[in-house]
């Protein structure tokens, strides 16, 4: 008799299926739960992208996976209008279903396999090491290609940076973006830069408050004027409230580019046609951002104080949607002690094993629900 095969990838488990006891604990207080665990917007999508998702919606024949003209022409302006980087051919720009789709697929889009690592930071989204997985490739952690051994340093095909970070809200200035991008060429990988989090910077991060952009990776500065060996990727979910639209991006180098549109073709990895009309909206207005952005901002200055009322430290949190805290205790009795409040938070245990002790509070939060948690931890 045959024996029966097993089919499917063996992965670990989901890590938010390990929230359910605290959700749960927290669904009991009377005034009701305050979910702060997942960054998913919960204010309306802008008006302007919404009328574009509209006008577009009459659309029969399949689009292109290469994006409109249209679409990558806006994405290039956006890129020397908000980040700084001069030039960006069109030809070199995607658009993705969403970058988390991006993140766990790109190894295998470039090849990876076995023997191969990817490098991602020590505190870091977790897609990052189950897109090495998908690939058989060996995902490590550091925050400096120097930490590595030199067996390991010899087997690097791509680096991930994160900056601002999800979950720490840390950022790397243009210095430490360069020293990464020059070491990793060096050694012959790929960097891709998970920029989704650049139009949230606070403080000294912050133009609106005399602060200074974020920078990107394809940044002059920090490229030396080169896209080669470099990827940015940015996505429309946080700065514009379209994550159900799967609405983002991928630019920098030519020739993995086009390698990239060639495989999805392949694959059907298409953004559709209405969706990229909605996208080339978004990206054309900078004042849905900035009142967004001044919807978090206020939420944060009332967290803030909440949390350390509480006895909570917040660490770096220089930008980005969460807040990065510790009680200088197990991370688990933290979440516990949250839920007990009937407020959600992400453990920092989710985020690699140097998470352990830290908790992530997410900004969003309805202004009401943002009010009751700041309430609740400082009674």
């Amino acid at each position: 008799m045959t024996p029966k095969r097993a089919f499917g990838l063996d992965l670990p488990d989901y890590p938010w299926d390990a929230m359910a006891p605290y959700v749960e604990e927290a669904r009991k207080h009377p005034d009701g739960a305050v979910n702060l665990s997942i960054g998913t917007p919960v204010d309306p999508t802008p008006e302007v992208v919404q009328r574009a998702l509209r006008d577009a919606s009459n659309a029969p024949g399949y689009p292109t996976t290469h994006g409109t003209a249209e679409l990558r022409e806006s994405i290039s302006e956006w890129y020397r209008r908000r980040r700084s980087v001069v030039g960006l051919d069109p030809a070199d720009i995607l658009p993705t279903v969403g970058s988390k789709e991006l993140v766990a697929w790109l190894p295998t889009l470039l090849g990876l396999g076995a023997g191969d690592v990817v490098v991602r930071p020590t505190v870091a989204y977790p897609t990052y090491d189950m897109g090495a997985h998908f690939a058989g490739a060996t995902p490590v952690a550091a925050d400096s290609l120097a930490e590595l051994d030199p067996g390991t340093r010899g087997r690097v095909r791509l680096v991930w940076l994160n900056s601002p970070s999800n979950p720490t809200g840390a950022v790397q200035d243009v210095e430490a973006l360069r020293a990464m991008v020059d070491a990793a060429r060096g050694l012959g990988a790929m960097v891709a830069s998970d920029e989704c989090y650049a139009e949230l910077g606070w403080g000294a991060w912050d133009p609106a408050q005399g602060g200074n952009p974020v920078p990107s990776i394809l940044d002059a500065r920090v490229s030396g004027g080169s896209t080669e060996q470099l990827l940015s990727v940015y996505s429309l979910s946080k700065q514009s409230n379209l994550a159900g639209y799967r609405a983002a991006f991928v630019a920098g180098d030519s020739a993995v580019l086009a390698n990239l549109i060639n495989s999805r073709k392949h694959a059907g990895m298409i953004v559709p046609y209405p969706v990229q009309e909605a996208m080339r909206a978004a990206l054309s207005d900078d004042a849905h951002v900035a009142a967004q952005k001044d919807l978090y901002r206020a939420r944060r200055e009332q967290l803030i104080p909440a949390l350390e009322a509480f006895g909570l430290t917040i660490s770096a949190s220089n930008a980005g949607l969460y807040l990065w805290a510790t009680a200088g205790e197990d991370t688990w009795l933290t979440v516990r002690r949250f839920a007990e409040l009937g407020i959600i938070v992400g453990p920092g245990t989710f985020y690699g094993d140097a998470g352990n002790g830290f908790v992530r509070v997410a900004l969003t939060g309805s202004d009401e629900r943002v009010a009751a948690a700041a309430a609740r931890l400082t009674a």
